[in-house]
């Protein structure tokens, strides 16, 4: 047993090797290679998931730690995203050139902002929200490196039997899960504070006494319950419903027009949710605070999905791309709102204005038709991918 774990590193170099030549991107791709890089990132993506979430419960605890173990397992998946991205860089194995490119620059942004953020944490100290210039870096430079990931994977997955459809869309929706989580990654604030602030009108608060006594200090302030609203809830109510009205439902929408395949947005929706839902439990069994879980997600994708359902017998026609966004944006929206009214009445969520609704449903509308524009100008719904120029993989491909 302990001789074959010594020849596993070998083993690996002996099969990798090989393939450790110079190449443009888009270069045809060896199968199992192209299984190897995109299971590394779905790795990777699933440890930064793990360690961000774990990583806001910690701060509603606890001050500031750059060695805190959130912060340990999101650099493992750091370290692993890293070298996938110098793989596909300078062989061009698995990616076609905008997916390359995405990749790079969304990895070089990440990199850029961390230092930044420890600059800032160093001068600043506490940040007292998750809507920061430096954090900020880190979600496009995230949300830049998922894109191309995707992009690469839309492009190169085989496709052909069943099985090999399955998995191409599975990994598919994972992915935009992953592009949902991190767009909606700051917005937990939100969902977070308004839980802190009942565990402090409850008398038995989340936060620890340093980390009240930091925030104070920084609001200049005492410790007192408007000391807790600001460190807990610092930005406009109204952020929150247009963040999820609007940003989130994008996501879904790209999602749908891209995957192909029916209540795609609800899929998406519901694997994010049961996601948060799952680690709930499991952060407030180790002591971490707990959080609002965006419910209300599924009912709006429910929306998104019922448009592209309503609007099948107009087929791809300019009229189906006008009174889709149309329906859809009235439907999520209403799910968005009325989701969120049950969601605060039944469990908790955080407070938003109620007459924000036609501010949010129109700029919905507004993305929805530009998303419509964009993916078939571009080329981006599912049936245009064997027309696009992508990564070619083959099965009979060799280095």
């Amino acid at each position: 047993m302990i001789g074959t774990l010594r020849q596993t590193p070998h083993r690996i170099l002996d099969w990798a090797l090989p393939y450790w030549t110079r190449g443009e991107a888009g270069r045809e791709t060896p199968a199992e290679l192209f299984r190897v890089l995109y299971l590394g990132w779905l790795t990777a993506f699933v440890l930064k998931v793990l360690g961000a979430s774990w990583d806001v419960s910690w701060h509603f605890r606890w001050l500031r730690d750059d060695l805190a173990p959130p912060h340990l397992l999101n650099t493992v998946g750091t370290v692993i995203a890293v070298g996938l991205t110098i793989v596909h860089w300078y062989t061009g194995y698995g990616v076609d050139r905008l997916a390359s490119k995405l990749i790079v620059w969304g990895t070089g942004v990440f990199l850029i902002a961390i230092p930044l953020d420890l600059i800032n944490h160093r001068v600043n100290g506490l940040d007292i929200t998750a809507w920061s210039p430096s954090h900020a870096l880190l979600f496009i430079g995230s949300g830049l490196m998922i894109a191309g990931v995707t992009r690469g994977w839309w492009l190169g997955a085989p496709r052909g039997d069943a099985r090999a459809e399955r998995r191409r869309t599975l990994v598919l929706g994972a992915l935009f899960a992953f592009f949902l989580e991190n767009l909606h990654f700051a917005a937990q604030q939100q969902e977070y504070g308004v839980l802190e602030i009942a565990s402090w009108d409850r008398g038995d608060p989340y936060a620890e006494p340093s980390l009240l006594a930091f925030a104070a200090n920084q609001l200049g302030r005492a410790v007192d319950r408007e000391m807790l609203v600001k460190f807990s809830l610092p930005v406009p109510d109204l952020l929150y419903p247009l963040w999820a009205g609007v940003a989130v439902m994008l996501v879904l929408v790209i999602a749908r027009l891209m995957v192909g395949r029916a209540w795609t947005a609800t899929a998406v929706a519901g694997a994010y949710v049961a996601y948060r839902a799952l680690v709930w439990p499991l952060f407030v069994g180790m002591g971490f605070p707990a959080s609002a879980v965006p419910f209300f997600f599924v009912l709006a994708a429910i929306g998104v999905d019922l448009a592209f359902m309503g609007c099948l017998p107009l087929g791809d026609t300019m009229a189906a791309r006008l009174v889709r966004p149309v329906l859809g944006a009235a439907l999520a929206t209403a799910g968005v709102y009325g989701g969120l009214a049950v969601q605060g009445h039944y469990l908790a969520a955080p407070p938003y204005p109620v007459d924000s609704w036609p501010l949010a449903g129109g700029l919905l509308l507004v993305v929805w038709l530009a998303a419509e524009f964009v993916t078939r100008k571009y080329r981006l719904r599912d049936g245009d991918r064997d027309q696009a120029t992508g990564a070619r993989v083959s099965a009979t491909a060799t280095p």
